[in-house]
This record gives structure tokens, sequence and C-alpha cells, in this order.
């Protein structure tokens, strides 16, 4: 801690440091100086780790916190940079920003519409300080334009139902995890011919737009956080991926009269059409039904921290093709 913190005139000495939960891919800690408390992120995921492209985020949000928008602007150090490169890992120093992260069950319908708001006013600044969209070669992760091609479902539902077959001892994850899989193998056998087409008009998006990366504080969004994923997407997907998080409920359905409050103040602020949330719909839809990253991420690589998220996700793409209509509705009307 010593080399890193004195490469930062300001910070002080190091009192305490403990790590923050949240994170899935990269580690953050919450760090008490001397002079003052710090969020430290160590930026540990290998795709999104390189100092260079680091420090060409954070001149992004440089940009946006000066068109007004709530984010936590990363410290520069002695050398003018803002990543602290120690023993071959990217480091950077940020302001504590002290806050809460807020669901869509904490949200009024006020505040679903000004959740809404503030991220088309995401998708607008970052158009007006980023660069062109035709010079930047588009992101391919984590959500790529090309629809996922229903073969190659087939084929990974089959891998990991022989996966969940051959864990021992069963337990309940398995017994939903099985229960699943086939259920999803029936969906997509009944809607192969609804597979989407490739992507929209796309723009510049933040790329994880969810929860745990936005804070508020005095019922406020004081933060958005977490920029590793800014890129050039289908950004009205982006929009309904993140309701897709915030308004889901435990039991797999979405609350969607907070739902429609929201996606009627993204339109509005990003002025963006019905016509691209509908097909923004169908996209992420059809993303929902052949994604299994948490299986994956419990059955291949042993990793547990996603297993919570489960339930509700993998029954919300279940009511979301029953009730496929309604969600339309929600994002268009």
């Amino acid at each position: 801690m010593g080399p890193l913190l004195r490469l930062y005139d300001t910070a002080g000495t190091a009192v305490a440091c403990e790590p923050v939960d949240q994170g899935l891919l990269n580690r953050g800690y919450r760090l008490c100086t001397t002079r003052g408390r710090y969020f430290l992120k160590h930026h540990f995921d290998p795709d999104t780790a390189d100092p260079a492209a680091i420090e060409r985020r954070h001149r992004a949000t440089q940009r946006l916190a000066a068109l007004g928008v709530p984010v936590a602007v990363p410290l520069a150090h002695r050398e003018g940079r803002t990543v602290a490169v120690i023993g071959g890992h990217a480091y950077a120093l940020h302001p504590w920003i002290d806050g809460g992260h807020r669901h869509g069950a904490q949200l009024t319908r006020a505040e679903s519409a000004r959740l809404g708001a503030l991220l088309g006013a995401v998708h607008a600044c970052l158009e007006r300080v980023m660069p062109p969209k035709g010079r930047t070669r588009p992101a391919t992760a984590p959500h790529p334009v090309e629809s996922a091609d229903p073969a190659d479902t087939f084929d990974l539902i089959g891998r990991l139902l022989a996966r969940v077959r051959r864990h021992r001892p069963a337990d309940a994850f398995d017994a939903l995890a099985r229960h699943r899989l086939l259920e999803r193998r029936a969906l997509l056998e009944r809607h192969a011919d609804r597979r989407p087409p490739p992507g929209g008009p796309v723009g510049w998006v933040h790329g994880d737009f969810h929860p745990f990366n936005l804070l508020y504080k005095d019922g406020a969004p004081a933060a958005i956080v977490d920029w590793d994923r800014l890129g050039v997407q289908p950004r009205a997907e982006e929009a309904v991926r993140a309701a897709a998080i915030f308004f889901v409920r435990p039991e797999g359905t979405l609350d969607l009269p907070k739902v429609r409050a929201y996606a009627r103040a993204y339109r509005r602020a990003a002025s963006a059409t019905p016509m691209e949330l509908t097909a923004a719909v169908h996209r992420v839809w059809w993303e929902r039904l052949n994604d299994f990253w948490m299986l994956r991420w419990h059955y291949e690589r042993g990793d547990t921290r996603a297993d919570c998220q489960f339930p509700a996700a993998s029954a919300l793409a279940v009511w979301w093709t029953r009730r496929y209509d309604a969600v339309c509705d929600a994002f268009t009307g």
C-alpha cells in the first residue's frame, strides 16, 4: 500500500483498508488514510485491465462529470495519470462516496422515471464527449450485436445438463438448474424461428448499468461507477437490460408500471423511438432465453457468487415469454 499511496501527494498514509464485496470481476477496497476516505479499485479482470484503456475510460468520466453526470472521477497522481501500476497490477483511486445501492423495489414510480432519465442522459452525454461511432471499433463484450444462435444454445444446454447429472452430492440448486435447462430447451424449440436480426442503431453505452453500479445518497443518484464496459453497443438494449435487472421481482416477474415510467423518461432523455425500444425488447428477450452465464460460472468455474441471482433471472425468461406483449407495451407505451 505504501508504494501506491506515495504516488498521491494528498492521499496520506493508510490507516485501514477493507474489501468491498459487490464486484464480480474486479476488486474494490474502502481505504481510510490520514487524509480521508477513498475507494481503491484493483483492475483485476484481464479483459478490462489494460492501463491505457482504463485511462481512456477515466477521461470519458471526467468529461461526463463536466456535463453534470454523477460519476466518481478518479484522482490523478503526481505523474498526471489516473492509473497507478504497481507490481504489474493496475489500480485507481477514487473519492469515497457515502451512499448505498437501491433496487427497483425500493424506488417509487417517480424515482423509476428519474432512473430512466439518468440513463438517457448518460447515453446523450456520451454522444457529446466520445469519438464518433464510425471511427471506433464496436465493443464485442459483454453483449455482441449478433444474436445468439439457438443451435449453439442447444449444445450448451446439453453440456450443462451433463454437468448437473455428474454433480455430487446433488442439491437443490442442481434440481432447479435441471428444471430450468429442460424448460428453456422446450421454449427455444418452440420459438427458434423468432431469432432477431443483427442489432439496430448503436451508440456509446455504460455497458454494465445495474443497481450495484449506481450509488444513491439522500434519495438521489450520487455516482455511476464501474465504467469498465464502456463501449459502442445498441443503446436501447442497455436500457431494456438495465430495467430487467432493476425491476425484476424475486419470483421472476417485472414491475411493469415502474418499467413504463422508467422507459418513458429514458425515451425522452435519449431521444429514442418506440420502434427502437420494441426491437431492443425482442433482442434482450432472446438474449435471456439463450443466456446461461450463471450456470456456467457455477458448473464450469466452480464460482457460486451469482447463484443467488439465478432463481429470479431464470424465472424471468419464462415469464417474459408468456407476457411478451405486455412487456413490449410497458417499454413503448
